[in-house]
């Protein structure tokens, strides 16, 4: 598919759209109307609908969505109609835990390898982790372009300046520092404690 110039943030409700969608599958639902799909996804219809069209036209007045239609329009757009090779860097606590979790190959994401200062194995694990050494060659030889970090901050930005030069172009960054990156580099990032001081604001 054409690589369409959209904002981040309507990427990220794709995502969310696509997880309504997938349950409304599996509950053997055909249509939906703009309206209860963007009262699932916790978003105006009118957003929705702004979202979509920047695909194309979807939807029959009166009937609503083709669920199956949606859900592979919006997979080919996101990249789920193949698996999408990402590697980790950070093999720590963090790092390990990340890579036991099940649910990145179901939603098209695929952890091929990890990397780390001092790999050590880990069984059970049937994930190979390398010497950050290797991080580089390993990145042009198998054609990876999403990164997860999970190093301290002191190596953050130095590993993640190798990885730009190998040819990473999207990081899910989980170190608590703000990497410097080219414009072509989209970086996510999560800290954890600042979500949690945001959810203690709620907290009386």
């Amino acid at each position: 598919m054409h690589r369409i110039d959209i904002p981040r943030k309507s990427i990220y409700r794709l995502s969310i759209y696509q997880r309504c969608l997938a349950k409304l599958r599996e509950n053997s639902v055909d249509t939906v109307s703009s309206e209860a799909l963007a009262k699932a996804a916790g978003v105006k219809p009118t957003q929705l609908r702004k979202d979509l069209t920047y695909f194309g036209q979807f939807g029959t007045r009166g009937l609503g969505y083709n669920v199956e239609a949606l859900v592979k329009i919006i997979s080919e757009v996101l990249g789920h109609n193949r698996l999408q090779p990402v590697i980790l860097v950070g093999a720590g606590n963090l790092g390990s835990a990340l890579l036991r979790y099940g649910g990145f190959r179901k939603e098209g994401f695929e952890v091929i390898a990890a990397f780390d200062l001092a790999p050590r194995p880990q069984p059970g694990l049937g994930i190979p982790i390398y010497a950050t050494s290797e991080m580089p060659q390993f990145i042009r030889t198998n054609q990876v372009k999403m990164a997860i970090l999970t190093v301290p901050t002191s190596g953050a930005q130095a590993v993640t300046n190798q990885m730009v030069e190998a040819g990473i172009q999207a990081i899910l960054n989980f170190s608590p520092t703000i990497l410097d990156v080219p414009d072509h580099v989209v970086v996510n990032s999560v800290d954890l404690a600042v979500e949690l001081e945001n959810l203690s604001y709620f907290i009386r």
